[in-house]
């Protein structure tokens, strides 16, 4: 396998996350890259959003790193980086409520990728990445997610 970029000191595994849409709603696509290794994997559905791609890349990240690694996750969606680590605690407390009173969308997947965070054991580290900007492994998730909208448009 090859590694894709540069090292990050401290991490047993640096995994680069994005979601894809046609759309938005519409055909879309996930992927993830783990760096040092080069393993990958994607997926896609006929008919989402692109935020649905977006928890979707980083649920399948958490869970392919499992709880005891030391990991670096980056993201180009400050919407899951977000519902992550700032926005979710509130949400449970207002009975997954936003501020407004609005349910929550997309409460299944956000719960299911909180519940991972919070169950890691290893050093998590979460990273936003801009999007488009030349990272070598977040554009490969990229490409792996465009080719996973397409592959779902037919």
């Amino acid at each position: 396998m090859t590694q894709i970029g540069q090292p990050k000191a401290g991490y047993d595994l640096v995994i680069a996350t994005d979601g894809s849409c046609s759309g938005n709603p519409g055909p879309g696509g996930w992927a993830w890259v783990e760096q040092y290794s080069g393993r990958s994997a994607a997926g896609g559905s006929p008919q989402t959003t692109n935020n649905i791609m977006e928890l979707t890349a980083m649920i399948s990240a958490l869970e392919f790193a499992g709880p005891k690694a030391d990991i670096l996750l980056r993201s180009d969606s400050s919407y899951v980086i977000k519902s992550m680590t700032q926005w979710a605690p509130g949400w449970r407390r207002r009975g997954w409520k936003k501020a407004d009173g609005k349910p929550v969308l997309n409460r299944d997947l956000i719960e299911r990728m909180v519940n991972l965070y919070e169950a890691r054991t290893g050093r998590t580290d979460i990273e936003w990445v801009r999007g488009h900007s030349g990272d070598a492994a977040n554009e490969l998730a990229d490409r792996l997610a465009v080719e996973q909208t397409s592959l779902h448009a037919r």
